[in-house]
């Protein structure tokens, strides 16, 4: 892997696209968009640069609200009751305006060549960020999956114009595993036709593209890290995340999760001492880290302390977490009351444990966490002989 890096750095010194992107990668969102600004300063025709942009923009916006952990597609903590994201009028306006410009550009040189496979590719990416956009901001569920719909028709096109185009198998992948998830009934919209969807499909397509693709290989990686969580298989996410520190190593969020895939896995010794990796990088302030707030740190370690049944360790460190709530996202927050109140639940105080979640309540009264605490009001947490 050290040359590989070592030639990333190499694009990366002639090419503010190529900085941008492993500044995007190691989730330095302010860098990346400042790279991207650059790149598009000097090439204002570029639909990829603009591309580029909006995801940066959109991605850390994404941060800031915690949701880029991928308990957002975990069984346990559905994506679709997160309360929507709001992210300025400035990023909101900077955001459409790069993707207009995306749109218009590519079906601009379709126009003048309609075998032009690059044009169809930019124009496929810039609906696909549009309905990742219409799902995670505006909550526009339908409308997203019509975008998704139209990218991945898009990209039919690249592949059909250009079989070893790997990279455009990316939204095919991801569309095939998202339709194969969705309730039949959603399956009958219109737009969807000839669309059945196929989750284990989906997830080849993915592979094949983290193992033949080109610029979409390290987005394939990522993606089925958190499929791969999500089909209960820690052991191959496990080994993806490895490698992707060794790519990324300022990317914090890589390490957390491997932690989880660690204790999905069983070893709850090993993914403590992820922790306490990130702790020490924290503390000796390397990059990437030393802005982390502590109280992420407390959160995760609560977090596999809690599954290990170390209530009075998990319940330490809950309680550091919710003592500077006000300066964390609020899908941190909410879960860690939501933790308290379950801890004092199987501690049998029940009056702090309801104080707990009327916290939750009240914090985020529409998150999935706020769903769990009023069920956890009616009846007091228990945990199942299997550890659930």
């Amino acid at each position: 892997m050290a040359w590989l890096c070592l030639l990333f750095q190499v694009w990366a010194a002639v090419d503010p696209s190529a900085a941008g992107l492993e500044h995007f990668y190691n989730l330095e969102y302010d860098e990346a968009i400042a790279a991207f600004r650059r790149a598009l300063e000097r090439d204002p025709n570029s639909p990829e640069n603009y591309n580029h942009l909006a995801m940066a923009i959109l991605y850390r916006e994404m941060l800031r609200t915690g949701a880029l952990e991928s308990e957002l597609v975990s069984g346990t903590n559905p994506f679709l009751r997160r309360p929507k994201m709001q992210p300025s009028p400035q990023d909101e306006a900077e955001f459409h305006q790069a993707i207009s410009k995306s749109i218009s550009l590519s079906e601009s040189l379709i126009k003048n060549d309609p075998k032009d496979v690059r044009a169809y590719y930019t124009l496929g990416v810039a609906y696909g960020l549009r309905a990742n956009y219409n799902f995670l901001v505006r909550k526009a569920y339908l409308d997203s999956l019509r975008d998704a719909t139209t990218a991945r028709k898009l990209h039919n096109k690249v592949t059909e114009l250009d079989a070893s185009n790997y990279d455009a198998r990316l939204i095919q992948g991801v569309h095939d595993y998202v339709v194969g998830s969705l309730p039949w009934h959603i399956k009958m919209l219109g737009f969807l036709v000839g669309f059945r969807g196929d989750k284990q499909e989906g997830i080849r397509t993915l592979e094949a593209v983290a193992a033949r693709g080109d610029q979409n290989r390290v987005d394939a990686e990522i993606l089925l890290c958190a499929i791969y969580r999500r089909e209960r298989m820690p052991a191959k996410a496990a080994a993806l995340l490895e490698h992707l520190i060794g790519r990324f190593p300022r990317n914090y969020l890589l390490r957390f999760e491997l932690a989880q895939m660690y204790s999905d896995l069983g070893d709850g010794r090993r993914a403590l001492e992820v922790i306490q990796k990130i702790e020490e990088l924290k503390r000796s302030g390397e990059p990437g880290y030393r802005n982390l707030p502590a109280e992420k740190i407390y959160y995760a370690r609560g977090t596999i302390q809690f599954w290990y049944r170390d209530l009075e360790q998990a319940l330490a460190n809950f309680n550091r977490v919710v003592s500077r709530s006000d300066e964390l996202d609020l899908n941190t927050s909410t879960f860690a009351w939501l933790r308290l109140g379950q801890i004092y639940d199987l501690k049998g105080q029940r009056v702090k444990a309801s104080e707990a979640y009327n916290q939750v309540l009240k914090m985020a009264p529409d998150s999935d966490a706020a769903r769990q605490a009023r069920r956890y009001l009616s009846e007091p947490y228990r945990r199942s002989t299997s550890g659930g």
